[in-house]
């Protein structure tokens, strides 16, 4: 491999790791995060008390520390809240 082809694939990498480490369900225009409405295996993301990191790991229907995004304004609608349980 030559330098130029060296440099070339040591960007894109770079620029690869940078796109990889954005969340992948970034909060979107007009929408929030709504605790206690997500679905068994359909949250957005990391449970606010810790138990998992990653989305569709709910383990149960509208679990208080389970989020999803919805339209702004319509999460407490739904029966849900815009913030995590407290902890303690």
């Amino acid at each position: 491999m030559n330098k130029s082809a060296a440099l070339s694939a040591a960007l894109a990498s770079v620029f690869a790791l940078g796109v990889v480490s954005t969340p992948v369900f970034a909060a979107e225009e007009g929408k929030e995060k709504c605790f206690g409405v997500a679905k068994k295996g359909a949250n957005d993301c990391a449970s606010a008390n810790g138990s998992h990191s990653c989305a569709g790991q709910a383990k149960a229907d509208n679990d208080p520390n389970e989020w999803k995004y919805v339209a702004s304004g319509t999460c407490e609608k739904m029966g849900g809240k815009t913030a995590a349980p407290k902890k303690g």
